[in-house]
């Protein structure tokens, strides 16, 4: 061996080995189920193959969807729920049969490729399973060389939370209380397994908590003069997206470990929400998920400042609207499809299709914050059994929530479930959203911008 050669192959042992593995672009989709609406398993796998999408990650290991994917050239992630854990990280002899159960019989005509343990665990309050974690990990991992399942990594999706600051993006670093007794352990298994560190990353949110401060089409990751270069690393950002992305690798680079690839879990943009959530818009999350799709396509690689030309595979949340999900309306608003299957816009997740070929997008409408008055009002089709249990909770929480409904009260008629819950949901939640109280009412209940007041009844109201 020459001199200059034994030099050169020693440089290249030195590189991080991002190219190790499969290292081709490809975009997937996150198909959630929490719908009471969404189309047949069967009917999705091939809804998910007409969008063009190269990966699909399931939230547990439903066997009938694990079935309707075999054959198919999508590769698969399934999920070990939260709640067993804490049972797996102590018994292997549980971790084989939930393997050989929810993997086994399906691999490898099914494109079994990622096994995530847990979906943002970190996230939670604190609790026994954190530090349960990696352990639940190590047991699944032993699980799937046991049986042979050559091809499966082994991960944990975890939400930016995981970190306590981002910003610069230098000064990426992992929160003080599971930075040593949960990362530390995290990224050796990680690191010594050649898996990936998953991470779930939203700009939306990031956008929404500051939209002062951060521009909108930098947060969309769209073409402007913005730039922003980091004063320690010296780094120049042209979007949000790139800038969360490397605070997790600067973050890990902290403890260690530089060169563990990243897997984005999960990203997206709300297509809708409540009348009080800024910038969720059809225009919005079109305009978002495109240029995602159009940055993680690209050949050659993009990358991001801290990794240049480095793929980065993407799973884009999520396929339907789930009207079922709990919490603010944003969370029933990311789907690329509606319940029936429609697109709620076009998109291409095999990047063939260029940008100027989309129809136009409708004007959005809130990307300013909404001020005026709101007021909570039951939804429509909201299930009348329900709705009785509800309008009691609203009643029950005192401070004469409900005395203009009661009978000789000026919002007693008309006498209708219907007219008295929409009362009594704004009435409560007008007393009590500065608690944390909310107008969901678990699906029951919506916002608007419309005053539902009619003769002396005058509905309660937020203002914004």
């Amino acid at each position: 061996m020459g001199f200059f050669t034994f030099i050169l192959l020693s440089l290249v042992a030195l590189l991080p080995s991002f190219t190790s593995g499969e290292m081709e672009p490809k975009i997937g989709i996150c198909y959630g189920q929490l719908g009471n609406n969404l189309p047949t398993q069967s009917k999705s796998v091939e809804l998910i193959k007409k969008l063009g999408a190269k990966r699909v990650k399931i939230y547990d290991a439903n066997t009938t969807i694990l079935t309707a994917l075999k054959g198919t050239d999508l590769q698969v992630s399934v999920m070990v729920p939260n709640e067993i854990i804490s049972n797996i990280s102590t018994n292997q002899t549980l971790a084989d049969e939930w393997v050989k159960t929810n993997v086994v019989p399906f691999y490898p005509k099914t494109l079994i490729r990622y096994l995530l343990v847990g979906n943002e665990i970190l996230s939670n309050p604190p609790n026994t399973t954190w530090f349960n974690l990696v352990p639940a990990m190590r047991k699944i991992r032993w699980s799937v060389k046991k049986f042979g399942l050559k091809k499966i990594k082994v991960g944990t999706p975890l939400a930016m939370d995981a970190l306590e600051s981002s910003f610069p993006p230098s000064n990426g670093t992992f929160r003080s209380d599971v930075s040593e007794k949960v990362i530390l352990p995290l990224l050796s298994f990680l690191n010594r397994t050649k898996s990936f560190f998953f991470v779930d990353v939203y700009t939306y949110f990031a956008w929404m908590n500051q939209p002062a401060q951060i521009n909108l089409q930098y947060a969309l990751l769209e073409p402007t003069n913005i730039t922003y270069t980091d004063p320690v690393s010296g780094l120049t950002y042209t979007n949000l997206l790139d800038q969360m992305l490397d605070s997790v690798i600067f973050a890990m680079k902290k403890l260690g470990y530089p060169n563990i690839r990243l897997f984005i879990a999960e990203t997206g943009w709300p297509n809708g929400g409540d009348v009080d959530q800024i910038g969720a818009n059809i225009y919005n999350a079109a305009t978002y998920n495109r240029n995602v799709v159009k940055k993680f396509m690209a050949k050659p690689p993009i990358g991001t400042p801290a990794r240049p030309g480095v793929v980065i595979p993407t799973l884009i949340f999520a396929l339907y609207n789930e009207n079922q999900k709990p919490g603010p309306g944003t969370e029933r608003h990311f789907g690329l499809l509606y319940p029936n299957g429609s697109y709620v816009y076009p998109i291409d997740l095999s990047g063939k299709t260029p940008k100027s070929e989309y129809p136009p997008l409708p004007k959005p409408t809130n990307n300013e914050p909404y001020k005026g008055k709101i007021w909570c009002v039951v939804a429509k089709g909201a299930n009348r059994t329900a709705l009785t249990g509800a309008l009691s909770y609203a009643c029950s929480q005192g401070n004469g929530t409900c005395d203009p409904i009661q009978p000789g009260g000026r919002c007693y008629k008309p006498n209708t479930l219907v007219k008295h819950a929409s009362y009594a949901f704004s009435s409560y939640w007008s007393q009590f959203r500065k608690n944390g109280g909310t107008c969901y009412f678990n699906g029951l209940a919506v916002q608007t911008a419309h005053n539902p007041s009619h003769g002396s009844c005058k509905f309660p109201s937020v203002t914004l």
